[in-house]
């Protein structure tokens, strides 16, 4: 009798385990899914666009590329208030921009700024999906950790947290990468790009209600 005890002891234990973890691998997984989609979305348009312009972008300095970021963010800002667009572009779009700048961004710090296009789109490309990657991995890395939090945000919040990163950014370039504790502002690129995923997520997820 003992034997047998055991026996639905483990097997109940085991069942709980898997009650309990399941959903919450089940979310994760999801969001990785969600995650790769709406990356794929933003590397299709940055390719697009390398077909039209090349990689004109390679001849921004670090503080015009900082300005785009604030005028992306700071619109979408204005619009969540407004409630209304005039030019017809909604909010999404500013996320994928941002996503897209931000992987520029960190291209740029990796290169550094040319005075010419000096790299071929299939190294455009290439660098886009490394920085890409590397943002995937983060955020797995910080939502395994914080469990899903950023489904329960709202999407204001990310335009708040993306523009105080860039504010960081500004304040960063501005003492010349002297700081005493500041992660580096490839660091705050990751979040803006990760933020900025997680909004065009929620987007998607509303449109759809």
């Amino acid at each position: 009798m003992k034997s047998v005890s055991k026996f639905f002891t483990f097997h109940f234990s085991l069942f709980t385990f898997f009650c309990t973890f399941a959903p919450d691998m089940a979310n994760l997984e999801k969001t990785n899914a969600q995650f790769e989609q709406a990356m794929a979305e933003c590397r299709s348009l940055f390719e697009k666009k390398l077909h039209d312009y090349k990689a004109s972008w390679r001849i921004l300095r670090p503080t015009a590329l900082t300005d785009q970021l604030f005028i992306k963010a700071k619109r979408i800002r204005s619009l969540e208030i407004k409630k209304e667009s005039m030019v017809g572009e909604g909010i999404r779009p500013e996320f994928i921009a941002l996503i897209n700048y931000g992987i520029v961004g960190l291209i740029q710090l990796n290169k550094g700024f040319a005075d010419i296009v000096d790299i071929t789109n299939e190294e455009a490309m290439r660098l886009y999906d490394q920085y890409a990657h590397e943002a995937l991995e983060l955020m797995k890395r910080k939502n395994h950790d914080y469990d899903e939090a950023w489904r329960s945000m709202r999407v204001s919040s990310y335009t708040d947290f993306i523009l105080t990163k860039i504010e960081r950014i500004k304040e960063i370039e501005n003492l010349q990468g002297e700081t005493l504790v500041s992660e580096g502002i490839d660091s705050n690129y990751m979040d803006i790009i990760n933020y900025a995923v997680f909004g065009v997520i929620q987007l998607t997820e509303d449109s759809r209600d």
